[in-house]
């Protein structure tokens, strides 16, 4: 599903700091089936798998993601070992006003992958993910990034990895995965994002779920 040869192919960046972002990262069927089965989600925000029904296409996806040979295609991109870091993701189906405020990701976060799951176009100004070079200027950017269907970005944390994006509302799919430090961040992580979703799904909305057209 993956087109790793894609990644490897394509030059690291390295200022404002190390990024690689590639288009058509994942081959086309794939792509469809995934979205296909992209799982509804309760509401705004990132939801975690166990929180989810994770199947079909989609699931086959993720393993992807998280199996070894993607596993060693960005640690040797990124110069960095992996091999015994763990990993966490989450889900994105929706995207609210407020959200896209600047920020360079914790520091417990080794390696941010960002994976889109939208439509092949993205005719929106807002919700177009912004590489920045400072913490306070959103239009002070190395690059720009519109969220369509099969973008990869994957970047090393970094006290000045600063990104966010121009506020948007409305269905935005995306995958989040990590390598963090260790297990504890794991754990943590997965208690508050967990939390975070058993109460937004008290408050569903339906244009949060994944059953609808993407823009």
């Amino acid at each position: 599903m993956l087109q790793l040869d894609r990644l490897r192919q394509t030059p690291l960046v390295s200022e404002p700091f190390q990024y690689v972002v590639v288009t058509d990262f994942v081959a086309k069927d794939a792509l469809d089936a995934a979205r296909r089965d992209f799982p509804s989600v309760p509401g705004p925000g990132s939801h975690p798998p166990d929180r989810l029904d994770v199947r079909g296409q989609f699931k086959a996806l993720m393993d992807e993601l998280l199996g070894p040979e993607f596993e060693r295609a960005v640690s040797e991109k990124f110069d960095i070992d992996l091999a015994r870091r763990p990993t966490m993701y989450t889900v994105r189906g929706y995207t609210r006003r407020r959200d896209g405020k600047i920020h360079p990701d914790s520091a417990t976060k080794l390696i941010t992958v960002l994976l889109y799951l939208n439509d092949d176009d993205w005719p929106n100004d807002g919700g177009r993910l912004r590489l920045l070079r400072s913490a306070t200027d959103l239009d002070d950017y190395a690059t720009e990034i519109a969220p369509v269907g099969g973008t990869l970005l994957v970047f090393k944390r970094a006290d000045n990895s600063w990104h966010g994006h121009r506020s948007f509302e409305g269905p935005r799919r995306a995958v989040q995965l990590n390598w963090v430090t260790d297990e504890s961040v794991v754990r943590r992580e997965g208690s508050r994002h967990g939390l975070t979703s058993r109460i937004k799904g008290l408050f569903r909305r339906p244009a949060a779920g994944a059953s609808g057209p993407t823009s």
